[in-house]
């Protein structure tokens, strides 16, 4: 049996409930690369553990009522390296990662919580510099900060700095779920910036680009979207682990149905594109901290792409894509030589530690 013929199994077996097997007996980092080993571990450790309702759902957020508020919840956490890089530095990751979490699950972000594991010996100025920079990043996200917990390793034993967040937010405007053929799938803005700048960050690539990562908050830009196309967002996912590749294959899967996308429609930056392609990388699975993809339906297309155009972070926003109902649970791809391929969850992990 060839691994696409397992994959597809596999994925067979998911969508009728049959149980997941994760095959190795020792964690690997493709476990966290937010593709196919991901999502193998997700469903044979800790959905079989910690099965209920809200975490069947598997969406970037938990959404519950309490006393007739329907809230949502999160959490999330941040290991990049280098810790600081063009644009950003792991501070405002963590909280725009968690606000961004809050945003495409349709609720308003009210508050935050922010854990740190600290190694022994790190130097107290670059944790007020992480600390300040995550201040900032709230204050713009319109949150606050309120609790959190730290805890200190031995020296060798934390790679510096790692950062846990949880986020609580008010749900406005959720997103209906009922993704449907002929609907159009779009994408906030340039893809793959944030992997890139991290790869650069670190000296793996010996080129020069103008390049920032992308990390930002999207919860104004996707409210905005909301308020403009009442009813018509389908489905909405921040584009980090695995890429735009990763979101369009777990939203097919959920829905049952294919992603159709242009390659020549997603914008990538000529920086970007070049450095994937000395890396043998595929952009569309390159992270991104400050995208996201989105579904709407097909009457609401122009309107969509109008809402995110009028705002600094969606004012290069494309229509990527559409919905068919053939092959279902698929991502097909035109390239832009004419044919089409399957773009499918990554076996293993070419870009570990981006976020």
């Amino acid at each position: 049996m060839t691994i696409r013929e397992e994959q597809v199994l596999e994925r067979i077996a998911r969508a009728r409930g049959s149980r997941a097997r994760l095959r190795e007996d020792t964690i690997t980092l493709a476990h966290g690369s937010g593709g196919k080993a991901t999502h193998t571990l997700i469903e044979a450790v800790f959905r079989e553990a910690f099965a209920n309702p809200l975490l069947d759902r598997l969406d970037d957020s938990a959404r519950f009522a309490v006393n007739g508020a329907e809230l949502a919840f999160t959490t999330d956490s941040y290991v990049v390296s280098p810790l600081f890089f063009p644009g950003g530095d792991i501070g405002d990751l963590a909280v725009n990662g968690t606000v961004n979490d809050l945003a495409v699950s349709g609720a308003r972000p009210l508050h935050l919580s922010a854990g740190f594991i600290l190694e022994e010996g790190f130097p107290v100025a670059d944790l007020r510099r992480i600390t300040a920079s995550m201040h900032r990043a709230a204050e713009a996200a319109g949150v606050d900060i309120v609790t959190g917990d730290t805890k200190v390793v031995q020296r060798g034993k934390a790679d510096g700095c790692y950062i846990n967040t949880a986020g609580v937010g008010v749900v406005h405007s959720p997103p209906s779920g009922e993704i449907r053929p002929g609907d159009a799938v779009l994408v906030t803005g340039p893809i793959g910036e944030h992997g890139v700048t991290i790869m650069l960050a670190r000296g793996e690539l010996d080129i020069e680009a103008d390049l920032l990562s992308d990390t930002a908050p999207l919860n104004c830009l996707l409210a905005d979207l909301e308020s403009r196309c009442p009813g018509m967002v389908r489905r909405m996912r921040d584009a980090t682990r695995g890429g735009v590749a990763t979101v369009l294959n777990e939203l097919a899967t959920d829905a049952g149905l294919a992603m159709v996308v242009d390659e020549d429609a997603i914008p990538v930056r000529p920086a970007v594109r070049g450095a994937c392609e000395l890396l043998g990388i595929d952009p569309m699975y390159v992270a991104c901290e400050g995208r996201a993809v989105i579904v709407v339906a097909p009457e609401a297309e122009e309107a969509a792409l109008s809402a995110l155009r009028d705002h600094p972070l969606g004012a290069e926003a494309a229509v990527i894509g559409r919905v068919k109902e053939d092959p279902p649970g698929t991502v097909l791809l035109k390239t832009a030589f004419g044919g089409t391929r399957i773009a499918d969850l990554l076996v293993g992990d070419p870009l570990p530690r981006i976020c």
